[in-house]
């Protein structure tokens, strides 16, 4: 399934640029997870207060919902093996093919060609099928299915993204810190973020105050990290993302809004899905299948009423989504806030409460 295909204007992409200082890109979390700070912004208040303080300005009988997808540790380091000639290879897989072929990121990519055997950790090895124009190659694996994703947990790395892996490598510490507390479906290949700062403290917190929990999922793509090289809104091909909200879910979510309480997206991929979901009615339906649906300033949002999530790229499709919620100028003026309060940015950084008005 796609986008709800309404006119929508075709903007520039440079309206959703602004300059962010090097600084505020945040390298680690903070602990306990709670203890993020959280731009809070509901109608046209504004206030700057933490994670913690979310069951306090949420209404009993709201519910966020959350993605439970789960990363798998896809960045891998091999060797390409031909005849003598032995070069090292650094792979993250960013989506499976089949069930035991993955498409990739390579480097050296322009040391692999088509035929060539990686050998990944120990014994893990793939044959290279295929190159991209997109600088991707395609890696058909030795072994399949379950046993494959064994052995990739036991010799894999977290896949950060690229402004943190830039700075530095991933570790131990990584299984830990982007994994969200609700993972349980694996297929991701970056975390739902927004999802980091929930703690089982915060979750007893909200449930204490009567705030309604629902999961959907989403396995997120590398094409959420991929730069939008168009000039204009139109002219950018959304990634697809496959994803699955069942029936007694979305009949709970419908009951919940019935009542006059508000579904709050925790993290734009679950937005994703609630939106892909409803229908012109403002209802939400089971739905199982893939996504591309691209959020833009125009958009009439179906269904969801809020949204919880982290500070992102410039000239983003995940800046466009929020500026569709809250408005361009409106967004504008929330993250040069941000950045003026230092804010942490990205993966990593502090989040946000935003109901628009």
């Amino acid at each position: 399934m796609s986008d709800t295909g309404e006119a929508r204007p075709d903007l520039p992409v440079d309206a959703f640029d602004f300059d962010l200082p090097d600084a505020l890109i945040a390298l680690r979390p903070v602990r306990p997870r709670r203890s993020a700070r959280m731009l809070h912004v509901e109608g046209g208040a504004i206030a700057d207060r933490s994670m913690a303080d979310l069951p306090s300005v949420l209404r009993e009988g709201d519910v966020l919902v959350f993605n439970d997808t789960r990363v798998l540790p896809v960045q891998l380091r091999g060797s390409r093996i031909r005849g003598d000639s032995v070069v090292q290879v650094d792979a993250t897989l960013i989506e499976r093919v089949a069930g035991d072929t993955w498409r990739a990121f390579a480097k050296p990519g322009k040391r692999l060609k088509p035929g060539d055997t990686v050998v990944f950790g120990d014994s893990v090895a793939a044959e290279v099928v295929s190159k991209g124009e997109d600088g991707t190659v395609v890696l058909r694996f030795a072994l399949d299915g379950p046993t494959l994703d064994t052995a990739i947990a036991e010799i894999g790395a977290m896949p950060l993204p690229p402004y943190i892996a830039g700075k530095r490598a991933a570790d131990a510490q990584d299984f830990e810190d982007y994994q969200t507390i609700h993972a349980r479906r694996d297929g991701a290949v970056a975390a739902p973020t927004a999802a980091l700062h929930f703690d089982a403290a915060l979750m007893q917190a909200l449930a204490d105050a009567g705030i309604g929990t629902e999961t959907v999922t989403l396995h997120v793509g590398a094409g959420t990290f991929l730069p939008v090289k168009a000039e204009t809104t139109a002219g950018h091909v959304m990634h697809f993302e496959t994803g699955e909200i069942d029936g007694e879910t979305a009949e709970r979510l419908n009951a919940a809004k019935s009542r006059g309480g508000r579904v709050i997206s925790v993290g734009t991929t679950s937005l994703r899905v609630l939106e892909t979901a409803s229908n012109e009615a403002g209802r939400m339906v089971p739905w199982q299948g893939s996504t591309d649906i691209f959020i833009t300033p125009g958009y009439r949002f179906r269904f969801i009423n809020g949204l919880v999530t982290n500070f992102h790229l410039p000239r983003s499709t995940l800046v466009m989504l929020v500026s569709a919620l809250m408005g361009t100028e409106r967004t504008q003026s929330l993250y040069s806030h941000a950045i003026s309060e230092g804010y942490r940015f990205y993966s990593y950084g502090d989040g946000s409460l935003l109901i628009p008005e």
